[in-house]
């Protein structure tokens, strides 16, 4: 995996995830001033824009990753940090699905389950790839240390 993509990736997932996050609280935690109001903060539509232009590019970017790294791991045994990969992986693939679902889908039932599933994949996701990033430079580290006192 090169350097720009580990970097890109972290970087859009981080930027969709916080869209995400603080779309969510805005929605569904913050009160109107005006009952007569459309949405619960004047920032709200701007963040669910910017969480919606975001996430093409982060699913573009795990395209590229899926080819430099991902397939590379599942082709390979026995690797350490493998659960919280696949974690990352099969949430992804539930969040995309159900985040797409949700702007076509009108039937107010099906939006409410898109809606949790979205919400609770994106959650599980976010807590999957932040271990697993941190079991990876963990796992860096102590590889370089085995290096250096071999040397």
């Amino acid at each position: 995996m090169k350097r720009w993509e580990r970097w890109t990736f972290n970087g859009l997932s981080l930027a969709v995830a916080v869209t995400g996050f603080v779309y969510v609280w805005m929605k569904y935690f913050v009160a109107p001033v005006d009952p007569f109001a459309v949405v619960n903060h004047p920032w709200q539509a701007t963040v669910l824009n910017l969480h919606v232009m975001t996430s093409p590019v982060f699913i573009f970017v795990f395209g590229i990753v899926l080819n430099s790294h991902v397939m590379k791991k599942l082709r390979a045994t026995r690797l350490p940090n493998r659960r919280s990969g696949y974690m990352s992986l099969g949430t992804f693939a539930a969040m995309v699905l159900s985040g797409y679902l949700l702007q076509i889908s009108s039937n107010d039932a099906w939006l409410q389950a898109l809606v949790v599933v979205h919400v609770a994949s994106g959650t599980i996701f976010t807590l999957a790839y932040g271990v697993h990033l941190v079991i990876s430079a963990r796992l860096a580290r102590r590889q370089n240390s085995v290096i250096f006192e071999v040397a």
